[in-house]
């Protein structure tokens, strides 16, 4: 059985800075097995958000086993890891 999803706490800042600016977003952390956390929709165009938080040293941002698969073996559209809302926005064109 699998546990609930863990997500980082900046999360539902990254996802409500997404939102105010015009996106859609829906999560996907309860997928598991690697699946980014957010699919983002802005402006005609769709990505994939890897959600880190930032304010944790590097060696806690890394990737888990899972997510260095999926990202690798992922063939579709934009896929980034972001560690602020501010990554999310860039990513997204809006800064």
């Amino acid at each position: 059985m699998r546990r609930a999803a863990r997500t980082d706490a900046n999360q539902q800042a990254v996802i409500d800075v997404l939102r105010q600016v015009g996106a859609t977003v829906h999560s996907l952390a309860s997928i598991g097995g690697g699946c980014p956390d957010l699919l983002v929709g802005f402006r005609g165009r769709t990505c994939l958000m890897e959600v880190k938080d930032g304010s944790k040293p590097p060696s806690e941002r890394r990737l888990t086993p899972d997510q260095v698969v999926w990202h690798r073996d992922w063939t579709g559209g934009s896929l980034t890891v972001v560690n602020s809302p501010e990554d999310a926005l860039k990513v997204i064109g809006v800064i």
